[in-house]
């Protein structure tokens, strides 16, 4: 299989992916943005894959989507969580359901709390072993810290489900499976991210010490560090609804 992370040149803290299997031509995009619908276009044909699917994590509050415009350009299936409403078609996913991609397994995970349609995507190479590879982990966990809570309201709320989401879905999984993030240090939708662009489970585990508290330490030390909300942000969602 191939991993492609995107550092996004228009804002280097956001991070996309595309990844599958070469040998298959088959690829999923993850958490494309509209100014770079061109680079993984560009990408699938160097690797000779069709891009079947494309997803956005959540409804993104930072950046615009492309998500859908290169799902039309590559005659792909643009997805969403079930529980995402925006206003226009989109497949939807549920939790636990696994998208096969030629030899790569793709499980979606429900990962509430950043927003309530958040999800991850944990991968496998079937033809190395069925056990998962690595996590792409959202705005849900970053290397060093997790997702802000608070962009739709209910941050006390949200912040206690993105406890549980990432305590009983993500760090239950085997600690050698890597976690790449949909931002990096820079980025607003997290306090105290790292510029190291991936991590571990296991890693995380010891050394994030935002995880390291009590459901009501993480509550208080997440709302005590809430960044400004990102520039534009309500133009924005709108944009990435219609």
């Amino acid at each position: 299989m191939f991993l492609l992370q995107r550092s996004v040149p228009s804002d280097p803290s956001s991070l996309s992916y595309l990844y599958g299997c070469g040998g298959k031509g088959k690829a999923i995009a993850v958490d494309v943005h509209i100014d770079d619908i061109d680079w993984f276009l560009e990408q699938a044909k160097i690797k000779g894959v069709e891009i079947n699917y494309v997803i956005d994590t959540h409804i993104h509050a930072d950046h615009v989507s492309g998500g859908k415009e290169l799902a039309e350009k590559s005659a792909g299936v643009y997805a969403l969580h079930e529980s995402s409403t925006p206003n226009f078609y989109f497949e939807t996913l549920k939790d636990k359901q696994v998208i096969i991609s030629g030899n790569v397994s793709t499980q979606v995970i429900h990962t509430p709390g950043h927003t309530m349609d958040s999800i991850c995507l944990l991968v496998s190479d079937t033809s190395r072993a069925n056990e998962p590879w690595f996590v792409i982990s959202g705005h849900t966990l970053f290397v060093g810290s997790a997702g802000r809570p608070d962009l739709r309201g209910q941050e006390e709320k949200m912040a206690g489900i993105l406890y549980d989401s990432i305590n009983d879905k993500l760090l239950t999984l085997p600690e050698h499976v890597e976690i790449y993030p949909g931002a990096q240090a820079g980025s607003v939708c997290g306090a105290g991210l790292s510029a190291k662009p991936c991590s571990t489970i296991s890693f995380e585990k010891h050394f994030n010490t935002s995880l390291k508290n009590s459901k009501e330490g993480f509550i208080k030390g997440i709302l005590e560090n809430i960044l400004p909300e990102p520039a534009n942000m309500l133009n924005i969602v709108k944009q990435n609804v219609q």
